[in-house]
């Protein structure tokens, strides 16, 4: 039961946007950080944005404000996004793209030198500032520059299994980790903790996220105590990938759309026009995923059951200078030449709205000491997230929540955490590794609760399946304590693969829940059997933690104010 000691003022998982531009802020404040980063230090999921930052620097349409950022924020959300942090986005965007530049970033420009913008779905003006269709990577790179010239240890490869509180105060104290290179623990002692961690899309069989997107700190948040808001709330992307196999669900990035692409049928019909005739193929995600998903039902589809985007008419030359990632992409998994054939896509799980309910202003979750941003926190989306908008919230709640953590941390005393509750932990994790070689291992595990999500939480919504799909989670969760993996505890990937599992069935059954709780349809959450939006559940779902047990609570939604909710119009917002 041997492990290393560490500890700091400001603690934060996870290495994307938003974990670095944290770490920035609180190694500003003059406080000492520690990064625990599930994957190698460049490598998070937040590569994999590819569209731009949503930001009314108004360079290419110059009627584009705040004001007008603040009302698609909220209209696109459906009306149950936070409008206290939605403003805050709209307002704090420009400069965040701004700082990102002075930090090195190098976006594309327009003829005069202004940084570039692209049309995005459901954004009224050309917003998204970009750099070709690789603009998350350009920030990965920018901030780890950043990091990596200042005083930040750095522990990648590690993954953090608990959070640790104290027992009289009930502030958090650290966390205990899991060095994957070597196989030893470690416990992480700290002031304030950020969780960065990302999202959860690896529930589903079919989604554009990479490994690393398991919700592991949106679950420990929760064991620890802390509050989760909007868990019915998942994005699914209209265009992924659909063959090969290999490829199944690899984004291919709205920008496609954003500079021109359209999207036709197996008929040659271009259905937009059909389901969304002013904004076409630019509509907010949620109705275009649900326009090719009705395409498909309908027998519509293409050899390998999606529906066809086009970029040819754009020619060659645009389309390797706009869309290089995506030219590449297609050539290399599915030798198909998009200056001269179609895509092929479909609907992929793509981003989780929910997660983590913290404060608009500090990001502090209801539990002391513990802060989070980025996709594992909830509310500025609502219940659909705006293209774009992912990047900015990244850049600005990244910032907010290391600069409230590190001003927690200056306040605070550095905590202990027992060594009676680290030894715990380990003991906890090592179960999982079987002494002989009968174990039931974590994957065909992890397929049934993959395909249970795709089956009962899909797209289109029914009480009947979905009380189907709880009832496979909760069988899941009663078969894990029988979850076993060979080997060591360094790298080992079935290991790595039962905490995930434990954290995503966790989850999956919060998601359930809410999801048969909400008896409306609203945003990405459409319900065949109660197609129509209601007045009644214009309301956050909590889930909170009583006693190891999920609990349901409504949360109304704090009155605008009349300034704010005037730009929406009134009669959108009531």
């Amino acid at each position: 039961m041997e492990y290393d000691t560490y500890s700091c003022d400001v603690l934060i998982l996870g290495s994307g946007g938003a974990g670095l531009r944290a770490a920035l802020a609180a190694l500003d404040s003059n406080c000492s950080v520690i990064i625990i980063s599930k994957s190698l230090l460049g490598k998070a999921h937040t590569v994999m944005a590819e569209g731009g930052i949503a930001a009314s620097v108004a360079n290419v349409d110059t009627k584009d404000n705040w004001k007008v950022h603040f009302a698609d924020t909220i209209i696109e959300g459906d009306y149950i996004g936070n409008w206290q942090m939605a403003e805050i986005l709209a307002k704090e965007a420009p400069d965040a793209v701004y700082e990102l530049e002075r930090m090195g970033a190098l976006f594309d420009r327009t003829q005069d030198g202004k940084i570039m913008q692209r049309a995005f779905g459901g954004h009224t003006y050309k917003r998204l500032c970009h750099v070709g269709d690789k603009t998350g990577l350009e920030i990965i790179r920018t901030l780890e520059d950043g990091i990596l010239h200042r005083k930040a240890v750095i522990f990648d490869e590690t993954l953090a299994t608990t959070l640790t509180k104290d027992d009289e105060s009930g502030r958090i104290t650290g966390a205990v980790g899991l060095h994957m290179r070597s196989g030893r623990f470690a416990a992480f002692i700290a002031k304030s903790v950020v969780i960065a961690t990302g999202g959860l899309g690896r529930i589903y069989k079919v989604t554009s996220n990479s490994w690393e997107s398991t919700g592991d700190g949106i679950a420990l948040a929760f064991k620890s105590g802390a509050e989760l808001s909007d868990m019915e709330m998942v994005q699914f992307h209209p265009t992924g990938m659909v063959w090969p196999n290999a490829a199944r669900g690899l984004l291919v990035t709205e920008s496609v759309r954003g500079e021109g692409g359209l999207l036709y049928n197996s008929k040659g019909e271009r259905f937009m026009l059909k389901y969304s005739p002013e904004k076409k193929e630019l509509d907010a995600r949620d109705v275009v995923a649900r326009s090719i998903y009705y395409e498909i039902q309908k027998g519509n589809c293409t050899e390998h059951g999606g529906v066809y985007l086009d970029i040819m008419h754009k020619g060659p030359d645009f389309i390797k200078k706009k869309l290089p990632g995506m030219y590449t992409q297609f050539m290399e998994f599915a030798n198909v030449d998009i200056t001269k054939e179609r895509m092929e896509v479909a609907p992929t799980v793509h981003y989780f709205m929910g997660g983590i309910r913290t404060d608009p202003e500090s990001c502090m979750t209801n539990i002391s000491g513990l802060f989070a941003a980025g996709e594992a926190a909830s509310g500025l989306h609502g219940a659909n997230r705006l293209g774009g908008n992912s990047l900015a919230d990244i850049l600005i709640f990244g910032r907010r929540a290391g600069t409230h953590a590190a001003e927690y941390a200056k306040q605070a005393e550095m905590p202990e955490i027992k060594s009676s509750t680290i030894i715990s932990e380990i003991k906890r994790v090592k179960e999982f590794l079987a002494d002989g070689r009968n174990e039931a291992g974590p994957y065909s595990l992890l397929d049934r609760l993959r395909d249970a999500m795709q089956q009962h939480l899909g797209i289109i919504r029914e009480e009947k399946s979905m009380k189907e799909g709880l009832e496979k989670v909760r069988s899941i969760r009663s078969e894990l304590k029988k979850v076993k993996t060979s080997g060591t505890t360094s790298f080992n990937h079935g290991l790595m693969e039962c905490i995930a599992l434990e954290n995503m069935a966790l989850l999956a059954e919060c998601m359930f829940l809410s999801a048969i709780e909400r008896k409306e349809s609203r945003g990405a959450h459409t319900r065949s059997d109660y197609p129509k939006k209601s007045i009644k559940w214009k309301l956050n779902i909590l889930c909170s933690n009583k006693s190891g047990s999920i609990k349901l609570s409504h949360s109304s939604l704090s009155l605008m104010p009349k300034e704010l909710s005037e730009i929406i119009g009134e009669e959108h917002y009531n």
